[in-house]
C-alpha cells in the first residue's frame, strides 16, 4: 500500500527548517529561520509548544532528554526537553554552525560550522572537545557512526570526508560534490547518514542517486536512484531497522528504497514542489516527518507498509493491546516470506511498531552481524504475535465550550460570542478573568480574580457563568454573576455533589444548564433556583443556549477510522417544554471532530467541524442538517484556519477570526473579525441555473427563522419576511425565463409551482408573450389550484376562529346548522328554470369537466372547485372538505356519490361554514372566493385567478344561455323537480342589497361584481357583532318558511331518484377524459356571482 502524504501545515517563517523525532516518537521537533524550536505532538497539533533560542536556528539534535541548537549568533545551545529550559551552551565558533547531530547513545555532540571546522564535545562535560580540521569551505552536513568510531561530513569544498574520532585525522576522502563558497550557494545540503545498528553503510546523496560505501574498505557497493528523480538530492535518512533508506530532492521529490532488493518502494511528491530540507524517520513508527525551504511541516505514514496498518500514536497500546487479544490466531507468515525480493513483502518488518522495537532489542550491541542476519531475526518476533487490521476505535473529544481556546494556554479566550468575550490570564504575575462587552454603551468591562480557578465561562445579556473543576479539597462549583438582576444580590454560587465535575455550560433567557461528569443535565433559573434534572445518553461534548432554547452534543457511542460518534438533542425550556431532537446522530464530516456549536442570532442552531464545514438545522426540511458554508475555501493555506465566533441570518454574515498556522487565535494583539458569505454546496455553481438555485434555496433556508418566531408568538419584522418572499419570487421568475429560453416547459412548471399566486400571474403574461401557448394553458391551470388552496386556507383559519368565538359564548349554540342537519338535503344545487330534459344534459355536460381540479391525481379540471370525494355523512362530524381523499378518481361510485355529484355542492358547503352564523341546512353557494377575507391581498389575488380564464366557445354559449335565467346557480342532473325551489339569502347578501347603491356611490369605480362583493365583504366584517347577527337572524327569518317548504319537496324527490341518479352519474364519469379543458371567462365570472344575487 503507498504511504499516505498527510497535508502539510504551517511551521516556521520562510527558510531553511530542520526537523527530528524524540526519543519515544511521541513529539515531532522543528527549528525554522524564525529563530523558534517548537514541540509538536502531532501534525494536527495546533498549539505546539515554542521555544525560541535565538534569531535564527539552522539545525537541530534531540536526545535524552537535551536539545541542541545550531544557532545564528555561532553558538551550539543546550535546551531541556520537553520544559525547554536554557541548559548552556555547548560549543562556540566564528561563524554560524550549519549542522548539529547526536552520537547513539546521546553522550557526544557533533557541530559543523561555516568556518569549516568540525567539533566533537561531551555533552555531560563540554570542555572535553575535538576538533576536526580539513576542509577548505564551510561544512554542510555531518553524521556519527553507529559504533562512535567514525564521524563522516560534507563541505562546500566538494568533499565528502570520513573521520577517526578518536585520533582526530580523516580515513578517507571523496570528491563527490560541486564547489561552493557558502552554504546559501550550495546546490545540495548533502544531509548523509549512516546505516543504523551496524553501521556497515554510509549513505551520500550525490546529485540524482545515493551513494552507499561500505564501512572500513571505504568503497562504493552500489548506488540508488530512480527515474522520477529529475533534480538533485539534499538529503537522505535511514528507517530504524536499517533495511529502507529515503531521500529528499530540491524539487520537493521524496523517495524511498529497500536497500537489499534496491527496488524503489514509494514516491512522494512535495504538494508544491519546495526543496526538501529536513528528514526524519519515526523511531518505531513507519513515519516519516519532513520540511521544506518554506517552513512547512509534513508527514508521511505507512511508509513501507504492506498492511496498510496506521500505527498511529494516536491509539492508546491499551486499546491496541485489547484488539489484539480478540485474535490468538493462525500467522501464516514465515521467516522465508521475508527474504523473497518482492518488495511489498519484505517492507512488511516495518509494519508494526512493536516488532521493530522488540525485533532490535535481541542483536547484541557489540555483535558483527551482517545486514541478512538482522533481517532474519526481525519477523521471528512477528510471526509469534498476531495483529488485528480492522478499523480502530476513534479517541474521543474532550469536552469544550464554544468560542474558547484550550485550556493549557496561559492566556487564553474562555469565551466568545455575539456579547463579549471573558479572557483569562493564568501566570506568574496574575491569575484574573476580563470580560468585555460589545456594547459599551449598556455594559462596561468587568475584571474578576480566579482564585477558584474556573475553567468554563459563558456570557449572555443577563448573566455572567463560571465553572470550576473539583479539587482534593473543594467540590466543583458553578458561579454566576446575574448583573442584570434588580436587586442588590447579583451572584451565587452552587457546589456540585462530590465526585461530579462541572464539563460544560450555557447560559439562556432566564435559565443556565451545566452538565457534570455524572451524566446529569442540570437546569437553574438565572436567580440560583435548582430547576429540572435529567440524564444525558453519554459524555457531554458541547452546549449552547438561546432564548428558551438548550442545544447539547454528546457521546452516542465510540466512532472508528477516525470519525466522531455523536448525538444532538435539543430542547425549548419555555412554558411548554418539549424536546424538538431527541439525540439524533450529528453529522460531521468524515474524520473530522467538532469545534464549535452554536445559535445564529435569530436562533437557529448551527455547528462546524474541524474540517470547516459549518451546518446549520434546516427547520424547513424536518429538522436535517444543511451545509452552509465551507471556511477551508477561504483558507490560503492548508494550516489556516478559521475560528468562529458568531452566525448571522440577516444579513447572511459567518462572523470569524482569521488563524495562520493555527486553528485559534492568540489573546494578544487582540484578533480582527472578517466576516466571511454563505454557500449552499449545489451543484454546477459556475453556471448561471446553479447560481440562481443556490441563491433561492439560501434565501429560503435563511429565512426559515421567521416562521419559526410566528408560530412560537416571537416579533420579526413583517418587512423583512416579504423582502424575502419578493427576492425569492424574482430568482424564480429569472429561473423560469432561463427555462422557456432553453425550451424546458416542463421545468418551468415545476418552478411556478414554487411560486406566490402573483408571481404565476407574471409567469402565465411571459409564458403567452413568449407565444408559449401550452406552457401558459399549464400556468393558468396551476394558478386556479394555487387560489383554492389559498382559498381552503382562509376557510381552516375562519373555522378555527368560529370556533373559539363559539366557546367565548355561553356554550355551544344549538340551532340546526348546514352541518348538524342530514346531509339528504344538500345534494342538489336548485336553479330556476331547469326543469326539462335539455337543461339538465347541458348542466350534466358541464358538470363532467368539473371534476376535483384540486386533487393531485391526474384526474384535474381547471374549475376552481373542491374534491368530490371529501364530503362524508353528518355522523363523522366536521371534516375538511379539501383533504384528499382515495374516492377523488372516481368521486360518482364513492359511498358519497350521491351527495356528492355535483362539485359546487362540496365548495359552496365548506364556503358556508367560514360564514358567522349564517348557515342553514338549506343554503348553498357556489362561491369559488371566501366570503370572509383573511388579508386583502391574498383576497384580491384570488379573485384575479378566477377572472383571467379562457375555454371553449360552445361552453361559454351554453353558460351564457343559461345565466339570464338562473337567479342562484348552476344546478346538477340530479334532481330537475327541484329546481324552481329558491335558498334562503344570507345576512350578508341582504346588507348587501340594501347597501349596493351606497358602495358604489362611495366607489365609482368599482364595475366587476366580484369588486362590489370584495368591496361589501370588508365593510360588512366592520359592522359589531351584533349587527352582523341582527342581520343573519332578519335572513334566517324572512326565509323560513320558505325553507321548510323546500325541505318537504326534496325529501320525497331524493329517496325515489337517488338510485337511478347513481347510476346515471356512474356512467358519465367512466368516460371521463384524463385531462378537462377550463371554463371559460364568463362562466368563472358568473359562478363568483351567484351566490349573491336574488331575483
Amino acid at each position: 500500500m503507498p504511504a499516505t502524504q498527510k497535508p502539510m501545515r504551517y511551521g516556521h517563517t520562510e527558510g531553511h527548517t530542520d526537523v527530528c523525532f524524540d526519543d519515544s516518537g511521541s513529539c515531532i521537533v522543528t527549528c525554522g529561520s524564525d529563530g523558534d524550536v517548537r514541540i509538536w505532538e502531532d501534525l494536527d497539533d495546533d498549539d505546539p509548544k515554542s521555544i525560541n533560542v535565538g534569531e535564527k536556528a539552522y539545525s537541530c539534535a534531540l536526545k535524552n532528554g537535551k536539545l541542541v541548537t545550531a544557532v545564528s549568533n555561532n553558538t551550539i545551545q543546550v535546551h531541556t526537553f520537553p520544559e525547554g529550559v536554557p541548559d548552556g551552551i555547548l560549543t562556540r565558533f566564528t561563524t554560524n554552525a550549519n549542522h548539529v547531530v547526536f552520537n547513539k547513545d546521546g553522550t557526544k555532540a557533533a557541530a559543523g560550522s561555516s568556518d569549516f571546522l568540525v567539533k566533537v564535545v561531551d555533552v555531560l562535560d563540554c570542555s572535553q572537545q575535538k576538533t576536526l580540521r580539513g576542509h577548505d569551505a564551510p561544512v554542510l552536513s555531518l553524521s556519527f557512526d553507529p559504533k562512535d568510531v567514525f564521524l563522516a561530513s560534507a563541505s562546500c569544498d566538494g568533499s565528502v570526508r570520513v573521520w577517526q574520532i578518536s585520533d582526530q585525522t580523516c580515513a578517507v576522502s571523496w570528491p563527490l560534490l560541486q564547489k561552493c563558497n557558502d552554504v546559501i550557494n550550495a546546490k545540495s545540503i548533502c544531509r548523509l547518514a549512516w546505516q543504523p545498528k551496524s553501521g556497515k553503510l554510509l549513505a551520500v546523496p550525490v546529485e540524482k542517486s545515493v551513494k552507499l560505501y561500505g564501512r572500513e574498505t571505504w568503497s562504493n557497493r552500489f548506488d540508488l536512484s530512480d527515474n522520477f528523480i529529475s533534480q538533485t538530492l539534499n538529503i537522505v535518512t535511514w528507517s530504524p531497522c536499517g533495511q529502507f533508506i529515503a531521500a529528499g530532492s530540491v524539487n520537493g521529490l521524496i523517495i524511498v528504497w529497500n536497500v537489499e532488493t534496491k527496488a524503489c518502494v514509494e514516491r512522494v511528491k512535495h504538494e508544491k514542489g519546495y526543496a526538501i530540507c529536513g528528514l526524519a524517520w519515526h523511531p518505531t513508527c513507519s513515519r516519516i516527518a519532513y520540511t521544506d525551504a518554506e517552513g512547512n511541516l509534513g508527514l508521511l505514514e505507512n511508509v513501507c507498509d504492506a498492511s496498510g496498518k496506521i500505527s498511529s500514536s494516536k491509539v492508546s497500546s491499551r486499546v491496541e493491546k485489547d484488539y489484539n487479544d480478540l485474535f490468538d490466531g493462525d500467522d501464516t507468515s514465515n521467516t522465508g516470506d521475508f527474504m523473497n525480493d518482492n518488495a511489498v513483502e519484505t517492507s512488511s518488518f516495518s509494519k508494526d511498531v512493536p516488532v521493530l522495537k522488540t525485533g532490535a532489542g535481541l542483536l547484541k550491541e557489540d555483535e558483527e552481524d551482517d545486514q541478512a542476519d538482522s533481517i532474519h531475526n526481525l519477523p521471528l518476533v512477528t510471526s509469534q504475535r498476531p495483529s488485528y487490521d480492522g478499523p480502530m476505535p476513534t479517541p474521543r473529544q474532550k469536552p469544550f465550550q464554544p468560542g474558547s481556546t484550550p485550556l493549557h494556554l496561559t492566556h487564553r479566550f474562555m469565551v466568545w460570542n455575539s456579547i463579549g468575550i471573558i479572557r483569562c490570564y493564568n501566570d506568574e504575575q496574575d491569575n484574573a478573568i476580563d470580560v468585555e462587552f460589545h456594547d459599551t454603551s449598556i455594559y462596561h468591562a468587568t475584571h474578576l480574580s480566579n482564585t477558584l480557578n474556573y475553567t468554563v465561562a459563558d456570557l449572555s445579556h443577563e448573566a455572567i457563568l463560571l465553572a470550576c473543576e473539583s479539587t482534593d479539597e473543594l467540590a466543583s462549583k458553578l458561579h454566576c454573576l446575574h448583573f442584570s438582576s434588580w436587586d442588590s444580590s447579583k451572584e451565587w454560587i452552587v457546589d456540585m455533589p462530590e465526585n461530579e465535575d462541572i464539563e460544560a455550560i450555557c447560559l439562556g433567557q432566564g435559565w443556565a444548564a451545566a452538565a457534570t461528569s455524572a451524566l446529569l443535565l442540570r437546569l437553574f433559573s438565572i436567580g440560583g433556583v435548582q430547576k429540572e434534572i435529567f440524564s444525558l445518553p453519554g459524555p457531554v461534548v458541547s452546549m449552547a443556549g438561546h432564548g428558551e432554547q438548550l442545544f447539547i452534543v454528546y457521546h452516542r457511542g465510540t466512532g472508528f477510522d477516525g470519525d466522531q460518534c455523536l448525538g444532538v438533542q435539543l430542547l425549548e425550556l419555555g412554558k411548554k417544554k418539549k424536546q424538538i431532537l431527541h439525540g439524533d446522530p450529528l453529522p460531521l464530516t468524515r474524520k473530522s471532530y467538532l469545534v464549535w456549536i452554536g445559535f445564529s442570532a435569530e436562533g437557529t442552531p448551527c455547528f462546524v467541524d474541524s474540517e470547516g464545514i459549518v451546518q446549520m438545522l434546516n427547520r424547513g426540511l424536518g429538522n436535517t442538517w444543511t451545509p452552509v458554508c465551507n471556511t477551508r475555501e477561504h483558507c490560503k493555506g492548508k494550516s489556516d484556519h478559521y475560528w468562529i465566533v458568531g452566525i448571522h441570518e440577516n444579513p447572511q454574515q459567518l462572523r470569524c477570526i482569521p488563524c495562520k498556522g493555527s486553528r485559534f487565535p492568540p489573546t494578544l494583539p487582540r484578533p480582527a473579525v472578517a466576516i466571511l458569505s454563505f454557500k449552499l454546496p449545489y451543484c454546477q455553481i459556475a453556471t448561471e441555473k446553479g447560481q440562481m438555485e443556490e441563491q433561492y434555496w439560501r434565501s429560503v433556508m435563511f429565512h426559515n427563522h421567521l416562521d419559526y418566531l410566528a408560530k412560537n408568538n416571537y416579533e420579526y419584522e413583517e418587512s423583512t419576511k416579504n423582502q424575502a418572499i419578493k427576492q425569492q419570487q424574482e430568482l424564480l421568475i429569472k429561473m423560469l425565463a432561463l427555462s422557456c429560453k432553453l425550451e424546458r416547459e416542463f421545468r418551468c412548471v415545476e418552478l411556478a409551482d414554487l411560486m406566490t399566486p402573483n408571481a404565476v400571474n407574471l409567469a402565465i403574461k411571459y409564458a403567452s408573450r413568449s407565444r408559449r401557448l401550452i406552457l401558459a394553458q399549464r400556468l393558468s391551470e396551476l394558478a386556479v389550484e394555487k387560489a383554492a388552496e389559498l382559498a381552503a386556507t382562509q376557510v381552516e383559519e375562519e373555522e378555527v376562529e368560529e370556533d373559539f368565538r363559539k366557546k367565548l359564548n355561553a356554550g355551544y349554540s344549538n340551532t340546526a346548522t348546514e352541518w348538524s342537519q342530514p346531509m339528504v338535503t344538500n345534494q342538489v344545487e336548485e336553479a330556476e328554470d331547469t326543469g326539462e330534459a335539455d337543461d339538465t344534459e347541458e348542466v350534466a355536460e358541464i358538470h363532467k369537466h368539473e371534476q376535483n381540479p384540486f386533487s393531485k391525481s391526474a384526474n384535474s379540471s381547471d374549475v376552481p372547485v373542491v374534491k368530490s370525494g371529501a364530503v362524508v355523512s353528518s355522523s363523522q362530524g366536521r371534516v375538511n372538505p379539501f383533504k384528499v381523499s382515495a374516492s377523488s378518481k372516481e368521486p360518482a361510485t364513492s359511498v358519497n356519490s350521491a351527495r356528492s355529484t355535483n362539485i359546487l355542492d362540496n365548495m359552496n358547503k365548506s364556503y358556508r361554514k367560514s360564514a358567522l352564523n349564517r348557515a342553514t341546512n338549506n343554503e348553498k353557494s357556489p362561491v369559488i372566493k371566501p366570503l370572509v377575507p383573511k388579508a386583502k391581498s391574498k383576497q384580491a389575488s384570488a379573485a384575479s385567478y378566477f377572472q383571467k380564464r379562457t375555454s371553449q366557445a360552445d361552453k361559454t354559449e351554453e353558460v351564457k344561455e343559461e345565466s339570464p335565467k338562473n337567479s342562484l346557480s348552476e344546478t346538477p342532473a340530479m334532481c330537475p323537480q327541484n329546481t324552481e325551489n329558491q335558498r334562503p339569502k344570507t345576512g350578508f347578501q341582504m346588507w348587501l342589497e340594501e347597501n349596493r347603491s351606497s358602495i358604489l356611490s362611495d366607489n365609482p369605480d368599482l364595475s366587476d361584481e366580484a369588486d362590489i362583493i370584495k368591496k361589501g365583504m370588508l365593510l360588512f366584517r366592520v359592522l359589531s357583532a351584533d349587527e352582523r347577527k341582527a342581520w343573519a337572524t332578519k335572513a334566517k327569518g324572512g326565509k323560513a318558511s320558505d325553507g321548510v317548504e323546500a325541505k318537504k319537496r326534496k325529501c320525497v324527490d331524493d329517496e325515489s331518484q337517488e338510485m337511478e341518479n347513481q347510476k346515471e352519474k356512474a356512467t358519465e364519469n367512466l368516460n371521463l377524459p384524463k385531462k378537462h379543458k377550463p371554463l371559460d371567462l364568463s362562466t368563472n365570472q358568473k359562478l363568483s356571482a351567484f351566490a349573491f344575487k336574488q331575483d
